[in-house]
């Protein structure tokens, strides 16, 4: 038998292989295909549907496509019947940047740090301090955000600390932005160790040691060294920490009170008490706008460097 001939026999042999590993990939995909469908795609197709929808007279929503929800947001009806710019929801979406952003900030100032002592230790000490960093998550989040409340609420440990210690009696440090955010990086704080640290833990040691042999303090190895080849994590750890932050809703509702609404709770109270299905669901396709946004930018940026490199 010729090659050509061999070769055309090896294809012809190929071929009904590769339709079955074919239609075993996709049948064994369609499980996950499926969930993805009911559970992600599905509830995301209905917010959207309702968000152009009007809002029923007594709650509830009509299907009737407008898109009076998503102009509420920037605008307001008179009581002429004419749209008159209202900064109120333009308030909140940034008090939400800003508190999200800062507890990114603040956790990857720890967080570096920390992943990088973690990444130092022994197997031993480093598993157990990994189980340390992981620990919050066996607790439920309600009980570590009253947790907080127990810890600045006026009779709480540290109000009598500072008590005890000279300070004006019946101090408490809860009910505002300070608190929220409090509670946010303590909660958010483990999303941002884990990828760090799994970044660092891949970090040759050898280009440190390269680095201060070249007379770089710790600053220029930590700015010239460890920060770029551990970029992957700290950029994964800023979206773990920061997309969470932005639909926040157990931390400005204890901890804040109310007093200082961020898109969560405000996504949550036209769902609930304002009964404004439509305009609660344009808000959220809002905020899953601007996440998706981030993520792409996160992404595009990501693959260019890569393609640089």
């Amino acid at each position: 038998m010729t090659d050509t001939a061999l070769h055309a026999t090896t294809e012809t042999d190929r071929a009904p292989r590769a339709r079955f590993w074919h239609q075993l990939s996709f049948w064994g995909l369609l499980p996950s295909w499926l969930l993805m469908g009911f559970a992600l795609i599905l509830p995301i197709t209905i917010i959207a549907a309702v968000s152009v929808a009007t809002r029923g007279a007594h709650g509830g929503f009509v299907w009737d496509f407008n898109l009076a929800s998503y102009t509420q947001i920037l605008f307001n009806e008179d009581w002429t019947r004419e749209l008159e710019f209202t900064p109120q929801y333009l308030l909140i979406i940034a008090r939400t940047f800003l508190l999200a952003g800062t507890t990114t900030l603040i956790c990857l100032l720890f967080a570096v740090p920390v992943a990088y002592f973690i990444s130092r230790q022994r197997p031993s000490r480093k598993a157990a301090l990994v189980y340390l960093v992981t620990l919050p998550f066996w607790v439920s989040m309600i009980l570590r955000v009253y947790a907080w409340m127990i810890i600045l609420g006026k009779e709480g440990t540290l109000p009598r600390l500072l008590d005890a210690i000279g300070f004006p009696a019946g101090m408490s440090f809860m009910f505002n932005d300070g608190a929220t955010l409090t509670a946010m990086v303590y909660t958010a704080m483990p999303l941002m160790v884990l990828p760090v640290f799994a970044s660092i833990e891949k970090l040759d040691s050898t280009l440190i040691e390269a680095s201060h042999d070249l007379y770089g303090n710790r600053w220029v190895t930590l700015r010239r060294v460890i920060l770029p080849l551990t970029a992957p994590g700290i950029i994964a750890g800023a979206i773990l920490v920061f997309v969470p932050a932005l639909g926040a809703v157990l931390e400005p509702s204890l901890m804040g009170g109310g007093k200082q609404m961020m898109m969560g709770t405000l996504i949550q109270l036209q769902f609930g008490g304002a009964r404004n299905w439509p305009f609660g669901s344009a808000i959220a396709m809002a905020l899953m706008t601007v996440v998706m946004i981030v993520l792409i930018v996160t992404a595009l940026r990501a693959t260019r460097k890569e393609a640089m490199q």
